[in-house]
């Protein structure tokens, strides 16, 4: 057989495998079999990279299995302001926003848990976010469980303008009802978690956790060196070095994140 042969059988090879059986690392680029990579949590096994997951897997990895109920699931995004083809945007992604809302059990404590999802516009927060979180707290409260947020998010929705910026305060308010009625808020923030959402309601937890080499902050790392016109500490705004400096509490391995949310649950749950 000569080389081009050999070529064209590979080709032929490659073509008739099953789409999806295949996954490749983003960073490293090496391949591993889509079920491997699932059972070691999208995390590679190679370079350590943390795969971004949607709401759908992240839920799956989180909570018990089969305890997940979607609350609020009709709630979709509006065009207030006739943004130049948002409507047209909005109508191509499955989900029909940026956050899944539900309750849950994880190790067996009943939750209120909210899930972003990067892959619709960014986690942007717009209008449905706000209020689904607001939702989220106040079925916490009448139900008397503890609340989960799981944070990843570009930051406030610019389509919506000052009605995505609004919701800055509003779920903030609603959080610090939660607090008063002596009910836990657990924010989880992951892989980035930035402007308006790392601004508001997702440093607000009592217990803030995070991904290992999460992005977390406000402005981009860019735009504050080209404010302050200084060079910034090496690893800045990722999540090792904001739990050095006291941002958040702990950072977290994605295989643990379980048991952890599950001992704090039983903490608060004592309390």
């Amino acid at each position: 057989m000569d080389m081009a042969e050999n070529v064209s059988e590979n080709i032929s090879e490659k073509k008739a495998m099953p789409e999806g059986l295949w996954t490749q690392c983003k960073k490293c680029e090496q391949m591993f079999l889509q079920k491997d990579f699932e059972e070691n949590l999208m995390v590679c096994p190679k370079c350590g990279y943390y795969t971004r997951l949607d709401a759908k897997k992240r839920i799956e990895f989180t909570v018990d299995e089969g305890s997940f109920k979607e609350m609020d699931s009709d709630l979709s995004s509006v065009d207030f302001l006739d943004f130049p083809g948002y409507a047209e945007k909005i109508e191509k992604y499955p989900l029909k926003d940026a956050i899944v809302t539900g309750e849950a059990k994880i190790g067996g404590y009943s939750v209120i848990m909210g899930v972003m999802d990067f892959s619709f516009m960014g986690g942007s927060m717009g209008s449905v976010v706000g209020e689904k979180i607001v939702r989220a707290a106040e079925r916490a409260i009448k139900r008397k469980y503890h609340l989960i947020i799981i944070s990843s998010s570009g930051g406030a929705r610019m389509q919506e303008g000052i009605l995505s910026l609004m919701q800055m305060g509003k779920t903030s308010a609603s959080l610090a009802e939660l607090s008063e009625k002596g009910f836990a808020y657990i924010s989880v923030l992951t892989e980035p978690t930035t402007g308006g959402v790392a601004a508001s309601y997702a440093m607000l937890g009592d217990v803030n956790i995070a991904e290992p080499g999460a992005l977390i902050g406000f402005a981009g790392p860019r735009v504050i060196e080209q404010t302050i016109r200084q060079q910034l500490p090496e690893g800045f705004q990722l999540s090792e070095f904001l739990e050095k400096h006291g941002m958040v509490d702990v950072v977290v391995e994605r295989k643990n994140m379980k048991d952890v949310l599950t001992n704090i649950l039983k903490f608060f749950t004592k309390k």
